[in-house]
C-alpha cells in the first residue's frame, strides 16, 4: 500500500528513459527539447532501431539551424499540454492510497482535459482555451 504519496519531477534527467524507448520503437521520429543534444545518444537511437531524434540548435551553436516550423509548433503544443496538466489539473498533486486510485486519479486528469478540447473543437475554438465556459 502507498501512503499518501504525491507525483513530484524525477530527480533523475529524461534523457535516461531513452533507453527504454529504443527497445518499444523503430522507424520512428522523436522530437526532444534542448536536453536531448546529445550526439552519441542520437546515433545510438538511430543504429539500433532508426529511431531520428529532432532536437532544436542552441542558437550560439556553430551552424545553426532553426528546427522546421512543423516540429517547433508540435513541441509547443506538447509543452502547453503539460503545463496545463501541471497547472491547472494538478497532476503533481496525488494523495492516492494505492496504485490503483494514483492511475484512477491520473486518468480522470487526462480524461478532463481531452473532453475540455475536444468540446472547444467542437465549439470552433482554440482547443488550448480550457477555462472558457461552455454556452
Amino acid at each position: 500500500m502507498f501512503s499518501n504519496f504525491e507525483l513530484t519531477q524525477a530527480s533523475v534527467h529524461d534523457i535516461h528513459y531513452l533507453k527504454n524507448i529504443k527497445n518499444n520503437f523503430s522507424s520512428c521520429v522523436l522530437i526532444g527539447d534542448k536536453g536531448y543534444l546529445s550526439a552519441e545518444y542520437q546515433l545510438d537511437l538511430f543504429t539500433s532501431n532508426q529511431i531520428r531524434l529532432e532536437v532544436p540548435m542552441r542558437v550560439n551553436q556553430h551552424e545553426y539551424q532553426k528546427q522546421p516550423y512543423l516540429l517547433r509548433k508540435t513541441r509547443k503544443r506538447i509543452e502547453t499540454l503539460f503545463s496545463q496538466l501541471c497547472d491547472q489539473f494538478l497532476i503533481r498533486r496525488n494523495y492516492a492510497k494505492s496504485f490503483d486510485g494514483y492511475k484512477n486519479r491520473i486518468l480522470s486528469k487526462i480524461t478532463s482535459l481531452t473532453v475540455s478540447q475536444m468540446i472547444n473543437k467542437l465549439l470552433n475554438r482554440n482547443i488550448n482555451n480550457i477555462k472558457s465556459l461552455v454556452v
